[in-house]
């Protein structure tokens, strides 16, 4: 039951994140965004799951992008490009 519970949580903490960056980039609030992405980008790298390792790494990338970051995007679009090879 205690691994449920935590499972269960970790996922809502993640959404909540996912929600809180995403309404932070619609205000153009990036540097709080990216805050935010980079915690559910941990927590998709925790659990494995590279799809969501991809998808939040390249919100990251159009965050810094905005932001005019361009070394820190890049870095990010690659992570993205790797995270399918991972599955492998």
């Amino acid at each position: 039951m205690t691994a449920t519970s935590s499972v269960v949580s970790d996922i809502v903490t993640l959404r909540i994140s996912h929600c809180r960056a995403e309404h932070a980039a619609k205000q153009s609030q990036y540097h709080v965004a990216v805050l935010h992405y980079r915690c559910c980008l941990e927590a998709a790298e925790c659990r494995q799951d590279h799809k969501a390792t991809q998808f939040f790494a390249l919100k990251l990338a159009d965050c810094y992008e905005h932001m005019g970051l361009l070394g820190k995007a890049g870095t990010f679009r690659a992570l993205a490009e790797a995270a399918p090879l991972l599955e492998l």
